[in-house]
């Protein structure tokens, strides 16, 4: 565009009125201003775009092809200054929030339930990834904002512990009167003998749980991998295996009777989880009403 807005207000301005001195009080310019600007603009787009009569001003066919345009431009700038005024008055704005499935459903949703009865007209595009996706999604600015279990390689994050999650293993009755029958009798047996049921190599829950079997000297001989810890609950009911969960997750089915925690001589270490974003990431008014709700409510 090689002329600048202002002139471009200006001969539309005239246009709509058909009119300079009404343009002029329109927009608080004087008529040699005005008319000087016009004819700027005439000379810089080598045409007339104005006919000159007693009465004002007419727009020629140039001048008319020209105004459409510049008619539906302006027409979008209204637009969209009373969108903005509109979303800054009902505080409308959308957060990028990427979590894993596990998180979402048993951490995320009660904080979100909350925050969105005090806050209806914020959206949220919700996407469920591993830890270490999250965190590069947060680092590519794909992300506003992640929960996640924290790592030992974020220091590029702001994170708001919301406490610990606890592993444990559970199975069947069946399942494990079925394994002492085969002759199972100490832990080493059951992790070699079992069908031990894990979250996929690549999650950072899975590499925790890598790390406290190697410490412990367990051998899971035979691991099947699921990427979604609702499986490994739902797969452990139906009696096929044994699978490692987050204890806050099960509880309703431990205490059901529907599968039992396997005692362990070493507990398994908890790991933090929480709300992470990037120190150097442009906050908008939307997620900085989230990081103020999170940092001072605790979900039901």
């Amino acid at each position: 565009m090689e002329q600048n807005l202002s002139q471009y207000r200006i001969f539309y301005t005239v246009a709509a009125t058909g009119n300079i001195s009404k343009a002029a009080e329109k927009l608080y310019i004087s008529q040699p201003a005005i008319s000087k600007a016009v004819k700027n603009l005439e000379i810089s787009l080598g045409i007339t775009l104005f006919s000159r009569n007693s009465r004002g001003v007419m727009l020629t066919e140039e001048g008319k092809l020209l105004y459409d345009h510049i008619k539906r431009a302006f027409n979008e700038i209204s637009k969209g200054e009373e969108e903005l005024r509109q979303s800054v008055l009902l505080g409308i704005g959308t957060i990028r929030i990427s979590v894993s499935s596990a998180l979402c459903k048993y951490v995320l949703l009660p904080y979100l339930k909350k925050f969105i009865q005090k806050n209806p007209h914020i959206k949220f595009n919700i996407e469920c990834n591993s830890t270490t996706h999250s965190l590069a999604m947060l680092r590519e600015e794909k992300s506003d904002i992640g929960l996640i279990g924290k790592t030992n390689h974020q220091n590029d994050l702001v994170f708001h512990s919301l406490g610990n999650v606890n592993y444990i293993f559970i199975a069947t009755d069946a399942y494990l009167d079925n394994l002492k029958m085969r002759g199972a009798k100490t832990e080493n047996d059951i992790f070699s003998m079992a069908n031990i049921m894990l979250l996929d190599s690549e999650n950072v829950s899975r590499q925790h749980i890598n790390t406290y079997l190697s410490m412990n000297n367990l051998e899971a001989d035979n691991i099947l991998e699921l990427n979604n810890m609702d499986l490994l609950i739902d797969f452990a009911k139906t009696g096929i295996g044994i699978a490692c969960v987050i204890k806050e997750f099960a509880e309703d089915d431990i205490k059901s009777g529907k599968v039992r925690e396997l005692p362990l001589s070493v507990p398994i270490p908890s790991r933090e989880i929480g709300f992470a974003y990037c120190r150097n990431a442009v906050i908008s008014a939307s997620m900085q009403k989230f990081i103020d709700f999170y940092s001072n409510m605790q979900p039901d």
